[in-house]
């Protein structure tokens, strides 16, 4: 189902909050015409990597516990996403998911919601290798792990952690647990990584790993990010050109982020996600949820709905779904990131969960 579906017209150009009323309808629509059915979730802002595009080198100021949605609150929230609001698509971030306490219980709580959602997490990998086998139990259907490099030294310098076995570990863990497709997350930053991107495409052909390049997005707690520094999604088609042959998929790529490319001809393939230089908003199919309990529209949203308030006072599940519903009605058209006067959020990305 999609907006249009529902005599919502589709205006991916225009910039403006919707001036009229919002449908009578039960999904996450807005009004250009999207359907909100994936749900990304944080579940913590703590992460145990000080990766130097995310972050500083001495780490946060953690959300205090009491403000984190418990175990009972999240997953009823999760609920009435998914019974409710139709989502069908369950993505657990952080932070790192894996630093809160019992994450496979709660996969298992939410598996077990109806109707069932398809459950995903996205990781840095660390501690994850003995763990994989629980999580695939449990009900975990797909894992993202986020790497950037195979060199230590590199990685060492990038994450300011020396973690790389535990990453290569958790990626084989996943892989043996039957957590396909294994993909990998990767950022690449000019004069740290950059020239290894072909390694770590390699890498990941060799071992079955599904490959995805992101476009470093101004997401950090330093609000350092660059334009002129950041690596453009053609510069790493360039970069990877060099030793590879690319030619686009023909998999339909729907609301997908990443641009897909067969490698010599397939059936190898990497991912590329232009975030910033091809933004894909007009097809995002995305709402997500802070771990404290707030609604963002949008990652690069400016102004959050608080649930965990609606949650504590004693509203209905209803109650709670029409704010859920009044909060993605309000989605602007775009992120804004390539228009004059675009504000990066105050939160980072640690906070706001990927």
């Amino acid at each position: 189902m999609t907006g249009v579906d529902l005599g919502i017209p589709r205006v991916p150009t225009a910039r403006t909050a919707p001036d009229r009323p919002r449908p009578a309808e039960p999904a996450l629509v807005d009004s250009f015409g999207r359907v909100a059915t994936d749900l990304r979730v944080s579940v913590t802002d703590r992460c145990n990597l000080r990766c130097t595009y995310c972050m500083p080198a001495e780490g946060l100021d953690w959300m205090p516990q009491q403000q984190v949605l418990t175990d009972d609150e999240l997953v009823r929230l999760v609920d009435i996403a998914v019974r409710l609001l139709g989502v069908t698509d369950v993505r657990l971030t952080g932070g790192e998911p894996l630093l809160r306490p019992h994450l496979e219980d709660l996969v298992a709580r939410m598996a077990a919601l109806t109707p069932r959602p398809r459950l995903a997490m996205t990781t840095n990998g660390v501690g994850f290798a003995k763990r994989a086998r629980a999580f695939a139990d449990a009900g975990l259907d797909r894992i993202n792990i986020s790497l950037d490099t195979i060199d230590p030294e590199t990685f060492a310098t990038m994450t300011r952690r020396d973690r790389l076995r535990h990453v290569l570990d958790a990626l084989a863990a996943a892989r043996d647990a039957g957590l396909e497709p294994v993909k990998i997350n990767a950022v690449l930053m000019r004069g740290l990584n950059d020239h290894q991107a072909t390694d770590l495409l390699r890498f990941a052909l060799d071992h079955g790993y599904h490959l995805r390049f992101i476009e470093q997005m101004p997401l950090d707690a330093q609000h350092g990010w660059s334009r002129a520094d950041m690596i453009t999604a053609d510069e790493i088609l360039a970069l990877l050109r060099t030793e590879f042959d690319l030619t686009p998929s023909p998999t339909r790529r729907g609301g997908a982020p990443a641009e897909r490319w067969l490698v010599n001809g397939g059936p190898g393939e990497v991912g590329i996600i232009p975030s910033v230089t091809r933004p894909f908003c007009a097809a995002c199919e995305r709402t997500r949820l802070t771990a404290d309990g707030a609604v963002r529209s949008c990652l690069f949203s400016t102004t959050e709905t608080d649930l965990r308030g609606l949650l504590r006072e004693g509203a209905d599940d209803e109650r709670i779904a029409d704010a859920w519903r009044d909060a993605m009605w309000g989605k602007l058209a775009g992120h804004e990131i390539n228009e004059a006067g675009f504000a990066q959020p105050i939160r980072p990305m640690s906070a706001i969960g990927g």
